[in-house]
Parts: structure tokens; C-alpha cells; sequence
């Protein structure tokens, strides 16, 4: 998806230079334009003011099937040539005058058709059609009079069928609706380029961002994901306007077009039906297209001297988002992966003479050599003046046409540095630097160590001028050392002093120079096999035949418009080939233990009808598999294997696989099919890192982390769910202990907060509060206990709601769950569970009393979780006999404050099918790393719901030291992942209210918590912290707490335990189980595997 300026192949052919009189600056259009799209007609009313500078006659072009007339009687209108799609016309004025009036009428309809076969990429456009599905008319469709390349301004009145809106440039100005029809005036007073003009029967959805009003128009009703839409809006408008400046234009929109597109026009763009709602989008293209209007439709470019808004749009959006997610390295990594994969020689070109992509080769360097060399420039410069040069850049050329060398002239005067020679280097230039070290060397000093190597740029021609990162890793040192080297020939001699023995040499280790990379520097991927210079598909002679047909499909589907890929079977192979790159398909392919065996670096394990890739295993009957690797003996070649059982999903892979280029390993499941596992292999062999010592260690440091160039403003604020958390973990609530006036006074916060919120009251008497008595605590007695219950009413009340909750009571001073030597103190419960309470109370003011889902939602804070879940238990019990027909989905937040840099897990995943899909789009949207656990643990109020048969689970951040201890307070909770958590929490509300089917629930196997409800069933601890996320054999502990018998024996993070004493322990529960029998005191044999290896230790249990 990219900023359109759209140029058509079709349209081009026949173009010529306009006659004398052609007006280069901007004239006005006053338009009143008639569609009907059922003729596919327009009938068109223009005034048009021309500037002064033009001479008769002027001359203009229009749509061949428009005939024009002009009003003025004094005006003379006279056609000078014809093609296929257009005519010119010249216009013969009187002295003086500037301004005259065009009549035309008639049909536009191009059917949409494909514009590029590369297999790697392909979509499909039009220049313009008027139909019953809706209009698109752009600059190439020649629907208003073109006079030549001049800017123009415009007032456009459209009249359209009823229920039908417009859209266009610029501000609406007025709309109305008689019988039968609407009319809608958009002006725009800016210089623009072209003028567009979108309509359908669209659903209108607007809010208003600070000064920009925001817009979505969506073909059918769809509230929620308009919502999205809306609130992405106005976050990345507002990161923009600090980092650049104000938003050009009036308003953005988001329309949805009624075939696949991705263009970004001045103020809207024009997304397909499907593309709007990949999950992904909002963190990936929908960004792209806002920034277009700072670059590239606020900021002009001189298509004639090379197109740089691309590159800067991709690295101030897609870059920048990685850089926000910390994977600002990989993002770098994976463009010059694109650049190394698919651009061969012969295909390089400098960016002077780049326009727009219609190739992967075009892509990776007009995009992705002008991302690194903005890059590269904002590391020469900092980050403070090459903001300030954005800043001024656009302040000074907006609504300009503007060159490279006004880029660099920004640039150099910002930073007072000469930058002529950088830009003349990346932008004049082709090809690529490649870099390498030789004869590293260490040598002992009378202090510290001296380093030597040799750095080489190893390309043939003339060397680069680079400023090239290095890193040093030092023995006991915790800190990477890093420096500069500038390198103005082939080789550099590095001469460095160190104060402590230098373990590993790195150069360029998070890949900030533009430059063709190693292959032992990427992981194998598919975009290898794809972009290969020649390439031969293999196919399994043995395979049944509908197998051998479905296989033969995808490789001539691929095959279409390449020479480059030939197809053959193994049977006709005694070897396979090692210049050029390889495709196996097939289970049965002869060749398949060869390509085993390339995979012996990776944590590969290859069964008749099964794979074990990283941990994760592929059953032959339910998955596709993509594997790539890369031969022994022919390393520059991708070797590739596809392997599905599944004719019906077939298709689907040939069309998807090329969408997945940066990935070393994929699974599928079903006909679609749908993606349910991918990933990349370990770099291994780097020539561009150097072990420095003979018996190489895991090193203890890491490189630091950067601070990403803007940061997205959350819409969940922070700081008031860090005060909600700071009332209810406040030592003057006592830890709110279960029957405590403490536990009640928080009570009373929360329905204040849901109050505020603009929740109904959904309690016993028409309050917030769902009251009743119990037997509990210590001492045992009759207590009163409370949930806290609101709603937000849906439009559809007789849908079953969804359940968002949390539970808000805690241990008090240590009941029922107090570890030894705790007796008596405050337990506050920040993490567990004002945390929950926070996330869910910050996710209801923020949609507040003016939120109408489809589905209603009930936001319940549970009381007495920790005494056995008794709040969710009588929850449940009320909601009738028939609870699962009754309440669509549970939700639970406990424990969701220590985020950091981990990942937020989902546990009871498995309860519905759908969960994962869910959570897997969140994930996409918000860029919070998700883990799914198919599993509920039973640790908490989700499994009363479960139990009920209700699809629920609960968010959870992970287990930690500081669970039920005197030391869970406020000021460890992770405040940057509450608002993480708060989005991740948004997505899956707005899916579940908005989806008009209930889910697919399935019974969810109990974990060891839901089998000893009462916490009370273990009396000794170990000390060990599981790893929830952990899907295989054995118990694999994600830290110890320190001061316990598993500290003193010795076990670390990430050690799998496989047995205590003589049981064997594949699961949690079994684990558990030996614990529960053992009083303090007793002797244990713990037996786990590290890296591998199976070790044995003895320790002694004691109490919790």
C-alpha cells in the first residue's frame, strides 16, 4: 500500500507534450457533476479560472466517451487529437478573458484488471469506472479537463443517488438529502495534483481529533470496526503533528473501495474490503497512508528527479512502528534482506529514476534503499536536527513540488554539515557496499588488551564512504562497547585499547548501513526462493495424483509470466541441481532426507508424518508446512519444501506464500488456509561477528536499546491507572482483606469509578452492587460480600452480553494464603489484582457513556477470589439455569501489571476456537507479543465460568517473587503495560460485542489451582516460578524466588523438571501433586534438563 499518484500503463501509451498555452500554474475548477451509476454516465457542469501567466490558445485533454462543449459563446473549442482514452482539445480565448464554462456528459467504465503477474506481488486497478458498486475517478480518468501538469484548486458539487455519499480532497462543505437523491459539495483551496472523486452507498462514521475532523466510510455497518479506525486516526495524526507538523488538510477518512487497493490520496485513502480488515493494517499500511500527507500529498514530488516521499513515508511509519516495538534492527535487517533477495544485476537502478513499485526489485530499492538512507542520515546527524530538518522541510516546501536536492539542502542547513557528497552517493549511485572482517586479533597489555582487525568492502568499483557501527563484547563486562569507523577506502585497519578482553567482534550489528548482505547473515526465507535469479520446482512422483495435479497448480501458477522457474518431477532427477534455487513439494518427495539434513543448525526434527520446528509440532493430517533452508554445498541457493495433505488448500498457499517472504517456516491449517504458526531461523556463521577467544561462551551483555524517533500517544492514560492502583494497594485498605470495612470501602471506589464511567447499575436493587452472605474467613463467620456490577447496554439486548471482570479483594494480612514469616503484615496486592481493576475501569472511561456495541457488556469486579473464587462462583450461579445460552464470553484480568519487555498471556485459550484467531489480531493491532495457553491453570475467576461452560479466559503477565508477599506494591507495576494491556483488552471486547455468533466453546482440561481450589492443599514451597506458556513434557520455570530450596539447589530459568522423587512430572498438575504430599522438612530429588541435559539435585522442602 502506498501513496498514489496513479500512472497507468494503459493510459500512458499515446501521452504527448500539451500545445503552447499549456498552463503550469494552478487554475480552479468549479464542478457540478450528475452520476448515474447504473448507465455508468456523468453529466459534468466546470467553471474553470485560469491563472493569468497563460496565453491562448490553452489546451486540455479529456475522456474520449465525454463530449465537450463550451458555454461561453465567445470561447472557441476545437479538438486537435484523439486516442483510444483521450482527446485534446484547444480553447481559443478573447483577450482578457480567464474564465469560461465546459458542459460534457457521458460514460466511464474500465473494468477492473490485473497490473502486474510477478508472482512475488500482483494487484489490480482501474482508471476509472462509474457503476452500480461505486465510483472511482481519479486523475488518469480524465473525468475533468487536464491542463497538462499545472497544480489546481477546486469546488466539487456532486448529486447521487439516494443513501450514496461522495468523497473527496479537502473539506465538505455542505451536504443535503432530498427524495431520491443527495448532493455534497467538497472544496479544497490548496494546490493539488489531481482531483478524485470516490462515491458508493456508504455508511458515514465521524469524530473530531483536536482540529482534524475524522471520517470513515464503510460499504455496510460496522461500528466497531470503524471505531478502530477513528481512534488509530487520531493517534498517529497527533504523533505526527509533534513530530513534523500540523496536519495539512481538514479532515482524513478512511474509505472502503469495493476491490482491493492500498491508495493513499490528499486527506483520505482508498482501502479494499478485505485489506481494511487484515488486523495487521492498523499497525502497518494505515499509518503509512496518514503520513502521506505530510509526504507526498502535502509535500510534492518531483517525479522527474526521483521519488523520496516513499522512503521517508516508510521509514517515519513502518520503521518507525518496529522501532516502537524494539524490532527496529530486524525491520532494518529484513529491507536489505529484500534488497539482497530480489534485486540481481541488471536490476539496480539509481533513485533519481524512481517512480513508483511494480516489482519487488522496485520496491526494495525506490523504498527500502531511500529508508536506509534517511537512516543512515538520521544517525550522522542525531536525532534532534534530523527532526529539526523534517521539521523544516515541511514547513518550507509544503503544497510544493520539491526535488532531492531541496532534501539535502534541509538537511545540510539544519545540521551545518556538507551533505552533497552523501546524497550524491545514494541517490546518483547503484549497487551496494558489502562489508567483511579479516585478521582479528587480540594481544595482552600491560593494561587492558589491544584489538586489531581488518575491515574490507569487499564490492567491486570504487569504495563507499560509510560510517560504519562497531561493537566489542568484553569479558566480566555487562556494557557493549561501541564506536564509529569511517571508512573512505577498501580497507580499514581497526586499532582499538580495551580495559578488559574483548570476547566477540561485531560490525554493523544492528544493521544501520545500506549494504548487500552476507548470506549467512539472513535467515533462510521463502523471499530467497521467490527472488532467485532461476529457480526449478520438484514434484513427488509418488504422491497420489490429485496430490501430483494440486502440486503441478501452485508451481504454473508461480510460473505464470517467469522464465525463470522450470518444473520437473524427483523421478527425473538423479541429483538435485546447485545453480539455482530448489522447490520440493510433497510428503513422498525422494528428496526429502537431503533436505533434512541441510536443517541440522536448526532446531528441525523431521518424523514420517510430523515436524517439530522450534518446539512447535506440525501433525502430516491437520497443517501445511513450508519449510526453507539452504544446501551444504550451495549456500547462495534457497532449498524450499511445501508439504500438504490437503488439495482444497492448495490454492490458497500458491496465492498467500508470496505474501510470507521473510519467514523460514510456516504451518497452515484447513482449506483457506489459515496461517497458525511462522517463524524465522537463528542467524548462525555471521561473517560479519567474530568469536575473539577459542571456547566462545554465551556473552552477558547485549547491545543497549534506542529510543524510537516519536512515540505513538496511547489512548489509555497511564497515570490514572497507576492511581487507581495506588488507592487499592494503599496501606489504609489493609491488603482488602475478605469481610473488612477496607474491602467495602474499595468496593465503594469502584462503583464511584463505574458511575463516573457512565455504566448502568446492574446490582440487586438498582445499584452497582450483587450483595449476599457466606461462611469464610479466619475466624470462620458470616460475612456480607459484594460484586461490583455495571453495564453498557447494547443495541441488541436480547444478545447474550460478554463479561468483562476482575476481582478486587485480596489476602488482607495474609489469609488464606500466607507464606511463612508473613503472618500479620500487609499483603497490598498491587499486581494481584488492582491491576485488573485498573485495566478494566481505564477500558470504560475511555469508551464511555456514548460506546453502543452490538452486544451488551457487563464490567464486574469479583469479590472473594482468593478465598475460592466465590464472587465469579455466585456470579454464575445467577445468571439462570442455563448459563452458557446466557452470557456469550468471559474475560478476566488478574495479575496484568508486570508486562516489562514479556509477553501477555492468554490462559483457557482453548475454550473456544476463536480465542486464538482473537488474540492473534490484537496482537497485530497493537503490537503487544501474545502467547495463547491452551490450558486454564484454574487460578482464578475465569474458571468459574468455564466450569459453567462459558468461553472465557483470563489476561495474566506472568508469575513473579512477589505473588501474595508484603512486597507486591505499586511501585513495580509496569505502567507502560497497563496501557498495553488496556488495548489488547479493547480489541478483544470490540470483536466479541460486534460478532452476531456465539463462540465455539470446548471443554478446557482443569490445571492443578482448579483441582485445589482452597490454596490451602499445599504446605510447602520449592520456590520455583512456572512458565504458564510452556506447551511440552515436563515443568519449564520461568525464574526461582530467591532465599528458597530451589535457589540453594542450584535451578535456573528456563530448566525443565522432569521428575520429584520417583513421579514423573509431564505436566503442572503432576508436579503439584508431589508437592501436596510432602510436609516441611522432607528431601526431594528434583531431575531437569538444562540445554539439553538431563542433571539431578537434592534439596529440602520447607514451608510456604
Amino acid at each position: 500500500m502506498y501513496r498514489q499518484k496513479i500512472r497507468l500503463p494503459f493510459l500512458i501509451v499515446g501521452l504527448m507534450v500539451l500545445a503552447s498555452g499549456t498552463v503550469s500554474a494552478q487554475i480552479h475548477h468549479q464542478l457540478h457533476i450528475n452520476l448515474d451509476p447504473d448507465s455508468h454516465r456523468l453529466t459534468a457542469v466546470d467553471t474553470l479560472t485560469l491563472p493569468k501567466e497563460i496565453s491562448s490558445p490553452v489546451t486540455f485533454r479529456l475522456h474520449s466517451g465525454l463530449q465537450p462543449q463550451a458555454n461561453n459563446p465567445e470561447v472557441r473549442l476545437r479538438r486537435v487529437r484523439k486516442t483510444q482514452f483521450t482527446e485534446d482539445y484547444a480553447v481559443d480565448l478573447p483577450p482578457g478573458v480567464r474564465q469560461f464554462t465546459l458542459e460534457y456528459s457521458g460514460e466511464i467504465f474500465h473494468p477492473i484488471a490485473p497490473i502486474s503477474e510477478e508472482y512475488a506481488r500482483s494487484f489490480s486497478a482501474s482508471p476509472g469506472l462509474i457503476a452500480p458498486e461505486g465510483v472511482f475517478l481519479a486523475g488518469p480518468s480524465y473525468w475533468y479537463p487536464h491542463f497538462g501538469d499545472g497544480m489546481v484548486t477546486f469546488s466539487l458539487t456532486t448529486q447521487l443517488p439516494a443513501e450514496w455519499r461522495s468523497v473527496s480532497q479537502g473539506k465538505r462543505s455542505s451536504l443535503s438529502e432530498q427524495a431520491g437523491s443527495t448532493e455534497e459539495t467538497w472544496t479544497m483551496d490548496h494546490p493539488q495534483e489531481e482531483i478524485y472523486l470516490i462515491a458508493a452507498p456508504f455508511t458515514e462514521y465521524q469524530e473530531q481529533a483536536g482540529q482534524v475532523e475524522t471520517l470513515a466510510f464503510l460499504r455496510q455497518p460496522d461500528p466497531a470496526l470503524a471505531r478502530k479506525y477513528l481512534d488509530a486516526t487520531a493517534q498517529y495524526i497527533e504523533m505526527y503533528r509533534q513530530l513534523i507538523g500540523p496536519y495539512p488538510y481538514q479532515k482524513f477518512a478512511l474509505v472502503e473501495n469495493f476491490w482491493e487497493t492500498g491508495y493513499g490520496m490528499p486527506s483520505f485513502t482508498l482501502l479494499g474490503p478485505q485489506v481494511i480488515r487484515f488486523p495487521f493494517i492498523l499497525r502497518s499500511s494505515y499509518p503509512h497512508e496518514i503520513l502521506h500527507n505530510w509526504w507526498g500529498n502535502g509535500v510534492y514530488v518531483d517525479y522527474a528527479s526521483g521519488n523520496w516521499a516513499e522512503g521517508l513515508t516508510s521509514y517515519l511509519a513502518d520503521h518507525l512502528l518496529k522501532e516502537q516495538q524494539g524490532q527496529g534492527a530486524q525491520y532494518r535487517r529484513e529491507t536489505l534482506q529484500k534488497y539482497a533477495d530480489y534485486v540481481r544485476e541488471g536490476q539496480d537502478f539509481p533513485l533519481t529514476e524512481f517512480r513508483s513499485r511494480h516489482s519487488a526489485a522496485t520496491q526494495a530499492v525506490g523504498y527500502g534503499k531511500t529508508l536506509m538512507l534517511f537512516h543512515m542520515l538520521r544517525q550522522q546527524l542525531g536525532d534532534s536536527d534530523f527532526i529539526q530538518a523534517l521539521q523544516r522541510l515541511y514547513r518550507q516546501h509544503r503544497f510544493q513540488v520539491t526535488d532531492f536536492q531541496e532534501v539535502a539542502e534541509t538537511f545540510s542547513q539544519v545540521s551545518e554539515q556538507p551533505l552533497q557528497a552523501f546524497f550524491k552517493q545514494w541517490v546518483e549511485g547503484t549497487g551496494a557496499p558489502s562489508l567483511g572482517i579479516r585478521e582479528a586479533h587480540v594481544k595482552s597489555l600491560d593494561k587492558g588488551y589491544l584489538l586489531t582487525a581488518t575491515i574490507e568492502q569487499l564490492q567491486p568499483g570504487k569504495p563507499y564512504q560509510l560510517d560504519v557501527p562497531v561493537a566489542i563484547y568484553l569479558e566480566d563486562t555487562k556494557e557493549v562497547y561501541q564506536t564509529h569507523l569511517s571508512m573512505v577506502e577498501k580497507t580499514y585497519s581497526l586499532k582499538l585499547q580495551l580495559p578488559a578482553r574483548p570476547l566477540r567482534l561485531e560490525i554493523d550489528p544492528q544493521f544501520d548501513v545500506f549494504r548487500r548482505l552476507h548470506h549467512n547473515e539472513i535467515p533462510p526465507a521463502l523471499s530467497q526462493a521467490f527472488g532467485a535469479d532461476r529457480a526449478l520446482a520438484v514434484l513427488p512422483s509418488q504422491a497420489p495424483q490429485a496430490l501430483r495435479e494440486g502440486y503441478a497448480a501452485i508451481a504454473r501458477d508461480w510460473q505464470r509470466g517467469r522464465e525463470n522457474l522450470a518444473i520437473t518431477t524427483d523421478a527425473e532427477l538423479d541429483a538435485l541441481p546447485t545453480d539455482r534455487a530448489v522447490w520440493l513439494f510433497g510428503w513422498e518427495n525422494r528428496f526429502r532426507s537431503q533436505f533434512n539434513e541441510a536443517l541440522s543448525d536448526y532446531a528441525y526434527q523431521a518424523g514420517k508424518n510430523s515436524l517439530t520446528l522450534d518446539e512447535n509440532k506440525l501433525q502430516r493430517q491437520q497443517h501445511s508446512v513450508v519449510v526453507v533452508t539452504r544446501p551444504r554445498d550451495n549456500p547462495d541457493q534457497a532449498l524450499a519444501w511445501i508439504a500438504t495433505d490437503n488439495v482444497a488448500a492448495m490454492p490458497g498457499l500458491a496465492r498467500k506464500l508470496p505474501h510470507y517472504g521473510k519467514y523460514s517456516y510456516l504451518g497452515f491449517t484447513g482449506a483457506e488456509p489459515e496461517n497458525s504458526l511462522k517463524g524465522q531461523w537463528p542467524v548462525v556463521n555471521s561473517p560479519m561477528s567474530v568469536s575473539l577467544t577459542e571456547n566462545p561462551s554465551p556473552l552477558q551483555a547485549k547491545l543497549p536499546p534506542r529510543k524510537p524517533l516519536a512515540e505513538l500517544p496511547p489512548l489509555f492514560k497511564a497515570q490514572r491507572m497507576m492511581q487507581d492502583i495506588a488507592y487499592l494497594a494503599d496501606p489504609n485498605l489493609a491488603g482488602r482483606g475478605l469481610g473488612t470495612p477496607e474491602l467495602d470501602q474499595a468496593a465503594q471506589y469502584i462503583a464511584d469509578k463505574f458511575q463516573a464511567a457512565g455504566l448502568k447499575p446492574d446490582g440487586d436493587e438498582g445499584n452497582y452492587y450483587q450483595t449476599w452472605a457466606a461462611t469464610a474467613g479466619e475466624p470462620e463467620r458470616t460475612i456480607t460480600l459484594r460484586n461490583v456490577v455495571g453495564l453498557t447496554p447494547g443495541a441488541q439486548p436480547e444478545l447474550p452480553p460478554v463479561v468483562v471482570g476482575a476481582h478486587y479483594d485480596h489476602l488482607g494480612r495474609g489469609w488464606p494464603d500466607v507464606h511463612r514469616g508473613d503472618e500479620g503484615k500487609i499483603h497490598p496486592g498491587a499486581d494481584d489484582n488492582a491491576s485488573g481493576i485498573a485495566v478494566m475501569l481505564e477500558l470504560a472511561r475511555v469508551l464511555g457513556p456514548q460506546w453502543q456495541p452490538e452486544r451488551t457488556v457487563a464490567w464486574v469486579a469479583f469479590t472473594g477470589e482468593e478465598a475460592g473464587k466465590l464472587g465469579s462462583a455466585h456470579y454464575v450461579q445467577h445468571l439462570g439455569n442455563s448459563p452458557a445460552k446466557t452470557t456469550m464470553a468471559m474475560i478476566n484480568l488478574d495479575a496484568v501489571g508486570r508486562l516489562h519487555d514479556g509477553e501477555l498471556m492468554v490462559l483457557a485459550a482453548d475454550s473456544a476456537r476463536e480465542w486464538a484467531h482473537i488474540f492473534r489480531g490484537a496482537g497485530f493491532v497493537t503490537g503487544v507479543p501474545i502467547q495463547t495457553v491452551a490450558q486454564d491453570i484454574g487460578s482464578s475467576d475465569q474458571t468459574s465460568f468455564l466450569n459453567a461452560g462459558i468461553p472465557a479466559v483470563q489476561l495474566f503477565t506472568g508469575p513473579h517473587g512477589d505473588f501474595h508477599r508484603p512486597t507486591d506494591t505499586p511501585d513495580k507495576i509496569d505502567s507502560a503495560g497497563l496501557t498495553k494491556i488496556a488495548a489488547v483488552l479493547k480489541e478483544a471486547v470490540a470483536y466479541l460485542t460486534s460478532r452476531p455468533d456465539p463462540l465455539h466453546g470446548q471443554s478446557v482440561a482443569p490445571g492443578e489451582e482448579a483441582q485445589d481450589s482452597s490454596r490451602q492443599g499445599r504446605r510447602v514451597g520449592l520456590g520455583t516460578i512456572p512458565d504458564f506458556g510452556w506447551t511440552g513434557t515436563g515443568v519449564r520455570i520461568s525464574g526461582v524466588t530467591p532465599n528458597t530450596p530451589a535457589e540453594a539447589a542450584g535451578l535456573q530459568k528456563d530448566d525443565i523438571i522432569i521428575r520429584l522423587n520417583d513421579t514423573a512430572t509431564d505436566t503442572l498438575a503432576d508436579f503439584a501433586g508431589v508437592l501436596r504430599a510432602l510436609k516441611p522438612g522432607d528431601s526431594l530429588t528434583i531431575e531437569f534438563l538444562r540445554d539439553q541435559q538431563s542433571r539431578t539435585v537434592t534439596t529440602q522442602v520447607v514451608a510456604r
